[in-house]
């Protein structure tokens, strides 16, 4: 996951790279990996990530 200074403060600055996230017919939020296109976590409260990518 990206970082930036001060490490360890608990946020990110900035879009995350080489991911993107996509809407399931269920209404749950699910990342792709860009470069290989294998699926990643599903978040299962109804909200997108923040700072990922959408399709």
């Amino acid at each position: 996951m990206a970082t930036n200074p001060p490490k360890g403060d608990g946020h990110r600055i900035g879009a995350v790279r080489d991911r993107s996230q996509f809407e399931r017919q269920d209404g749950n939020w699910q990342k792709r990996d860009k470069e290989t296109g294998q699926f990643m976590p599903v978040k299962d409260d109804g909200e997108p990530w923040k700072g990922v990518r959408k399709e």
